[in-house]
């Protein structure tokens, strides 16, 4: 055999070899190709995913709701200590005003402030330098810090809560103009500082996390550029695996293709998770201003912004109110990273490395903060909105509520609770408390529980309890709307009877004190709120005319006309016992109660408003009789223990209301501008150790020293004249003389002359005569059964 014939099978298996490596080359090719179809047909998916959420509503933003906004001009009823207090609310920062919004100062009785601006649904507020000067309870001057006087200025109003959808996440968006300028700065030397110059990814960034970390010994940095945290929290899940990094880097690109860096920025600044209030989640920078500083973002200092952009790394590890001490140490690297980059000075650092962390003791997202207001507006809402509306759009809601006296009522609920500490069964006591604006019918302040920020079961709306003796009142409107028959002198019998009511039982009413008081003049019954005589005139005028004159007030009610509702067996909420006051307060006209003036959209376009509706319903005479009555009744009667707490000068008006076996205390009063009505009693309905005077007169009276309402006017309508007249037997006397009073009549029913001081004014005195009992007995049945 031949040389060359023996290297034949040789060179033959190098081509077979050779060509079995170019049909793998192929194949690899061919998979190649088909992995980079597939890869672009996942990318076109990816992209299709990416370009529908973020070119779209991105993201479903709460409802806010707001209090009212406080409105400041000469001549306006405001304390000076109360204005400061409304102004720290709304996070507001005492020092030097200069030319940052948000700062106040006080120097004697003036008050400078940088105010901030806030579009309204009436027009943009400027923001401005003003000057508040005070002189007692009124504002004196209101002028430009650099002079010229002011008429109004108006702040902007403090942020009470939000209605939020189903998954609970809560957000402000906020602008990138809207940033204090250390954030960007912050956040991308922090986070990302590539990311002007990468494309979604960087490998950079990825290998210089890996060597800070190693030289540190500390996890310093990441290695995810801000796109790819915006991707991982817009579009996936917070799975740690292969696929999910993949998708990620791959979304990032799509999403750099597409947008700008600054819509990425500013995304990021709004979707970035920072915190945990309750059951719902803070997102974005400009509500984690809030929740953690009470300020709106841009006022933010460097030492602030510092904190949040520190949380980025974990809002639940490095939480201010949880862990101090870690967030504190975070916070400091921040500021030393920012100063290696050449961002702030050495001397910023050491300044901003001595602040406090300077977060409130509490989140100020309110739904928390004011639940029982909230659910009013919430109701009141539902009436006109959708739900999907109301949690979903971002609309903007303007409330009646204000939120000093909201304040004073949760204190004076404290205070009232404290003082009665060691009373038998006060623990078990609950309260509610409705406070509003008569004239207007506005709702200023609610508390549904004597634990203010408790969420479950108002009382305030929904605790239908017996009024008591607060039914009183229209008892005695129902008589003196009839002059002819009834005025403020008329004798009534206080003495007991027995009548079947309409279920044929027997109905004996008795008094409080278990006592009769003879005759007694009609004021003086309402005043000590005798219940013999109230039920014994209630008969008189007919049980339907007092019930229709009950609701003609405003109590919305279904009550059988059975004798017991003249003392008050009937059942309302405190909101509709205020809604009854509120027509007696505001002399005889009605206002429906309301709790939202204004709703706007969201980019702040007028939606809905709430105006102001007004019936009158009564005849001023009769209705300024019973507020003289109310008045009195301050004065002389059950509610005489207030003016232990509000000045005497101070003219009120209230009545008191026990139910049976002590088991409801009820209070309603007001001055010109502020009726407040307050309830106490058990859930259970168990019997207390409170009557209407011991009880919720003691936190209404609390409520009223610390608000200081207006006295009431006394201005007299054209129909009613004053006379003086014999206290003893309530007849006119011709000239003044020790002992005499001046009592208000309807023009016409002033009772004839008579003779006191020892001197006849009259001939033949002439003094109105009861009737028998027979006859008023069989009177009082007519106008009972009567309808």
């Amino acid at each position: 055999m031949s040389k060359t014939q023996a290297k034949r099978p040789t060179a033959g298996k190098k081509k077979a070899t050779a060509a079995r490596g170019f049909g793998w080359m192929g194949l690899l090719l061919k998979l190649a190709l088909v992995g980079l179809l597939v890869l672009g047909g996942y990318m076109i998916y990816l992209d299709a995913q990416v370009q529908e959420r973020f070119a779209g509503k991105r993201w479903t933003v709460p409802a806010r709701v707001y209090a009212r906004p406080l409105e400041l001009y000469a001549g306006q009823r405001l304390q000076q200590q109360d204005f400061v207090t409304e102004l720290q609310a709304l996070g507001y920062r005492r020092g030097q005003v200069t030319d940052r919004s948000g700062v106040f100062s006080v120097s004697g009785n003036r008050v400078e402030l940088f105010a901030r601006g806030f579009r309204f649904y009436d027009g943009e507020e400027p923001a401005q330098r003003v000057r508040v000067s005070f002189s007692g309870n009124q504002v004196a001057s209101l002028s430009r810090a650099e002079g010229g006087a002011l008429a109004v200025v108006r702040l902007d109003p403090l942020l009470i809560g939000g209605l939020y959808p189903a998954h609970q996440e809560d957000r402000i968006l906020i602008r990138l103009t809207d940033t204090p300028s250390y954030l960007i700065q912050a956040l991308t030397t922090v986070e990302d500082r590539d990311f002007f110059d990468h494309s979604g990814v960087s490998l950079r960034s990825i290998g210089r996390a890996v060597w800070v970390n190693a030289t540190s010994g500390k996890l310093r940095q990441g290695g995810s550029t801000l796109t790819q945290q915006l991707v991982k929290n817009f579009f996936l899940t917070n799975e740690r695996s292969l696929s999910r990094k993949f998708n990620e880097a791959l979304m990032a690109i799509l999403l750099e293709l597409h947008y700008s860096k600054e819509d990425i920025l500013e995304a990021y600044l709004n979707e970035v998770f920072l915190g945990q209030d309750g059951n719902r989640a803070v997102h974005g920078f400009g509500l984690a201003s809030q929740y953690y500083f009470s300020q709106p973002l841009v006022e933010l200092d460097v030492h602030q912004v510092a904190l949040l952009v520190g949380m980025v790394k974990g809002a639940s590890y490095y939480n201010p109110r949880r862990h101090p001490e870690r967030t504190l140490e975070r916070r400091n690297l921040v500021l030393e990273m920012l100063a290696e980059q050449g961002v702030i000075s050495s001397q910023q650092l050491d300044v901003a490395r001595k602040q406090p962390l300077g977060v409130t003791a509490q989140g100020s997202l309110a739904n928390t903060g004011y639940p029982a207001f909230m659910d009013l507006v919430k109701r009141q809402l539902r009436e006109d909105y959708r739900e999907q509306d109301l949690t979903e759009e971002g609309l903007r809601i303007f409330t009646s509520m204000d939120p000093v006296l909201q304040q004073k009522a949760e204190q004076a609920a404290a205070q009232a609770f404290e003082r009665m500490k060691g009373r038998s069964g006060i623990d078990q006591v609950e309260t509610a408390l409705v406070a509003v604006r008569p004239g207007s019918g506005e709702v200023l302040a609610m508390l549904g529980s004597r634990q203010p920020r408790f969420a479950g079961f108002n009382r305030a709306l929904d605790a239908s309890r017996p009024i008591g003796s607060l039914i009183k009142p229209a008892v005695f409107l129902a008589a003196l709307a009839q002059p002819q028959r009834y005025s403020l002198t008329s004798y009534l019998q206080d003495q007991g009877f027995s009548v079947r009511d309409g279920s044929g039982r027997n109905w004996t009413p008795q008094n409080y004190d278990r006592k009769e008081h003879g005759t007694v003049f009609l004021y003086q019954a309402l005043a000590q709120s005798y219940n013999l005589s109230t039920a014994r005139l209630g008969m008189e005028v007919g049980v339907a005319e007092v019930l229709t004159t009950a609701r003609k007030l405003g109590a919305s009610h279904d009550w059988p006309a059975y004798p017991s509702m003249l003392l008050g067996a009937g059942s309302l909420t405190p909101l509709q016992v205020t809604q009854m006051y509120q027509t007696l307060a505001n002399s005889g006209f009605h206002t429906p109660l309301r709790a939202i003036h204004n709703v706007l959209t969201a980019e702040g376009e007028p939606l809905g408003r709430y105006p102001l509706h007004v019936e009158q319903r009564f005849e001023a005479g009769p209705i300024y009789l019973v507020r003289e009555a109310l008045r009195r009744a301050m004065v002389e009667g059950t509610g005489r223990s207030a003016y232990t707490r509000v000045p005497q000068g101070l003219r009120l008006a209230g009545k008191t209301g026990t139910s049976n076996d002590l088991r409801d205390s009820w209070f309603a009063g007001f001055g010109e501008d502020l009726l407040a009505v307050v309830w106490m009693g058990r859930d259970d309905n168990g019997k207390t150790s409170l009557t209407g005077a011991t009880g919720a007169l003691q936190l209404w009276a609390e409520l009223m020293r610390t608000a200081a309402p207006a006295s009431l006017a006394n201005k007299r309508p054209e129909s009613v004249v004053e006379v003086l007249v014999d206290p003893e037997r309530g007849l006119r006397v011709s000239e003044p003389c020790a002992g005499v009073v001046s009592m208000a009549y309807i023009r016409g029913s002033e009772p004839p002359l008579g003779t006191y001081c020892g001197v006849p004014a009259s001939p033949e005195p002439v003094a109105p005569k009861p009737s028998t009992e027979e006859t008023k007995v069989k009177g009082w049945l007519r106008g009972w059964l009567s309808r």
